[in-house]
């Protein structure tokens, strides 16, 4: 089941930039500043824009009142975070997302937000992985549009490296990267950063991915390490039911040492764990920690099909503000 769609944004709303992990400046957020003023938003810095402690943007009980008083405040209808690192998990004993059932709002972001998109799924709200405002100008024009065009509940389509908008509320992203199975399915798309869906297995916070359509990435891991976590995920049973799988970016994914190297790559580790599965599977989806990380709708039931030649993500707009 869908979960519950935030309205599209409408020119004139305001955003909210707040890092829940680690600390940046404000400096480090002013393209995003420009990128969103640019799309016609107010800006609303959180309290932890500029705060160092240690590695973090503040202690955790600091940056989760930051979060909280966003989530709280009815002018704000969008929640950027700003980026990763490490710590977000460290907010989830301190926040209530409950006030979003009632006035649901965006909350962007991947990587170690991965966290917040699985507690989000619990309560049945969707959310957007996208990239965060630190380093977005470095990243591709599609990765900026499809970000506007998900928040601003627009259709697009990007297909051999051509972006335009659609009249109708459809997205579709194309690999034309590896492919391991072809065919057609639907269902609900969860998932993000491999390590922080492992470190949630067995809290509050883990997801069910019985009939969903599963999206994994990650960055900076040793391959034996990420095999342990493909393992612990396949001797739960995640990859039995799927209605699909998409790997985006494994970036930088290495070994200990390269004169006594794992064996498999990354790509190599998902398919050696998937059995005698049936469902559609695509690898170098254009997602994750690579400059083409374009925006996902996560809790939103979705198209997938993969085909020799690539693969397509179909999901429908977010619903106009009533």
């Amino acid at each position: 089941m869908s979960s519950i769609m935030p309205p599209a944004l409408c020119p004139g709303d305001t955003m909210a930039i707040v890092p829940t992990a680690r600390a940046i400046t404000l400096e480090e957020v002013r393209d995003g500043i420009a990128l969103v003023e640019s799309w016609g938003l107010k800006v609303k810095l959180g309290g932890g824009i500029g705060r160092k402690h240690f590695q973090q943007a503040g202690s955790a009980e600091e940056r989760a009142a930051d979060l909280q008083a966003t989530l709280d405040d009815p002018d704000v209808r969008a929640i950027w975070c700003a980026r990763g690192g490490y710590g977000t998990v460290q907010l989830l004993e301190h926040i209530d997302l409950s006030s979003l059932r009632r006035d649901p709002k965006w909350i962007v972001g991947f990587s170690d937000i991965t966290v917040l998109h699985n507690a989000l799924h619990n309560i049945g709200i969707a959310s957007l992985h996208a990239q965060m405002p630190f380093n977005i100008a470095a990243k591709t024009d599609e990765c900026r549009e499809t970000l506007r065009a998900a928040l601003f509940g627009e259709g697009y389509q990007v297909a051999s490296g051509e972006w335009r908008v659609l009249p109708s509320p459809l997205a579709t992203h194309h690999s034309l990267l590896a492919v391991q199975r072809e065919g057609t399915c639907e269902g609900v798309l969860i998932g993000g950063n491999l390590s922080l869906l492992y470190a949630l297995r067995g809290t509050p916070y883990d997801i069910d991915p019985q009939g969903k359509i599963l999206f994994l990435e990650d960055l900076d891991e040793l391959l034996y390490h990420m095999d342990r976590m493909v393992m612990n995920l396949k001797l739960s049973g995640w990859f039995r039911e799927l209605s699909g799988l998409i790997v985006g970016g494994m970036s930088d994914m290495r070994n200990k040492d390269d004169r006594d190297p794992f064996g498999r790559s990354a790509e190599q580790i998902i398919a050696d764990a998937l059995g005698g599965s049936s469902y559609p599977v695509c690898y170098g989806f254009p997602a994750g920690h690579i400059d083409d990380n374009r925006a996902l709708v996560f809790g939103q039931r979705a198209r997938l099909e993969v085909t020799a030649s690539g693969a397509s993500l179909q999901f429908g707009g977010a619903p106009a503000r009533s």
